[in-house]
């Protein structure tokens, strides 16, 4: 058993918490968190250890009928790995934290590929981040556009890449970020998602723009892929499907939009609406003028939570292939396969 630690509790934290529970293989010792707000609530409520950051703040917590499990510098003793899911730029403040107590750490895509010796998405490069001490799993977009530009690439060699990234404006449970009328371009080009692609897949040709729109939903990939030979859209959707964490989605059932897909995953009863799966739509699998082009959905609070439970048996090298961890992972949580 692998003894996991999660310090933070947010919309990254608290997936990557509740699929560390269901693997028979981790253990999680608890969760880190540094307000006594309705997710430590929810750590209470699942039996989950919950741990906050010094002794000052026991008593502010237990005054909110909150109960601590004791402080982080006790579960960071207990914990063989820590995944760091603290907010953007905290992980990297958190890194010499865990080098003094000598423990070995996950971060998120929030974190600059600075701090880590390999930025990490599990079918695009698992050998890469084996037994690596400190590894970083990359943001919602830059994991969907990953696990598709590698199952891209088992048809030819891609001569390069344009994307448009139409990104929700702020998660669900966020009352603090806008826009709520607005379309609000990025202008910098390209966005910060084409250089992080090639954190995981290396030198390719890819240039990416984006845009926020006033949704929570989900993201919305347009890819165009140019590959060297002349590749069909038969054989574009022959290694789609037969891929891990990816789902043809048919169009022919409605499943037209981001609201349909989020209505699909409440009456499966998903766990929290999740979609861990890139939903790429079947109509949007096109050819024109010898280009390939991909319309997908990325649901940007569910699609990295499971890869950090490939990084979390990396580190020790459980499995040498990444195979075998995905679909013990995929199975555990009941991913599809097929729609």
């Amino acid at each position: 058993m692998i003894r996991v630690f999660v310090n933070g509790f947010g919309t990254i934290g608290k997936r990557v918490a509740f699929a560390v529970k269901k693997q028979d293989d981790l253990e999680l010792v608890g969760v880190a968190k540094k307000k006594p707000d309705f997710k430590a609530y929810i750590a209470n409520k699942f039996g989950i250890p919950l741990y906050v950051l010094n002794e000052d703040q026991i008593e502010e917590f237990e005054n909110h009928g909150i109960k601590v499990n004791g402080v982080l510098g006790e579960a960071l003793e207990n914990a063989d790995i820590i995944v760091d899911a603290a907010p953007k730029g905290v992980g990297a403040k958190n890194k010499e934290l865990y080098l003094k107590f000598g423990k070995r750490a996950i971060f998120q895509g929030g974190e600059s590929h600075d701090i880590v010796e390999v930025s990490f998405t599990a079918q695009a490069n698992y050998r890469q981040a084996l037994g690596k001490r400190f590894v970083r799993v990359v943001s919602c977009n830059t994991t969907a556009m990953a696990r598709v530009l590698s199952e891209l690439r088992k048809i030819a060699n891609i001569r390069r890449v344009r994307g448009i990234l139409v990104r929700r404006a702020a998660d669900p449970w966020e009352t603090k970020k806008g826009p709520i009328d607005a379309i609000v371009p990025s202008f910098k080009i390209p966005s910060h998602h084409a250089p992080d692609v090639k954190t995981v897949l290396g030198d390719l040709n890819i240039i990416t723009l984006a845009v926020v729109v006033p949704t929570t939903r989900m993201h919305l990939h347009i890819l165009n892929v140019e590959f060297d030979t002349r590749v069909d859209v038969d054989s574009v959707i022959d290694v789609l499907e037969s891929a891990p964490r990816i789902l043809i989605v048919p169009t022919r059932l409605g499943l037209d939009s981001t609201a349909t897909i989020i209505e699909l995953a409440r009456d499966l009863g998903r766990e929290r609406n999740d979609w861990y799966e890139v939903l790429v739509f079947s109509d949007g699998i096109r050819v024109h003028d010898n280009e390939r082009w991909i319309e997908d959905a990325v649901h940007q609070e569910a699609v990295v939570g499971r890869e950090n439970s490939e990084a979390i048996r990396g580190r020790v090298k459980i499995y040498e292939d990444g195979g075998r961890s995905i679909e013990k992972t995929d199975r555990s949580l009941g991913i599809l396969r097929r729609l």
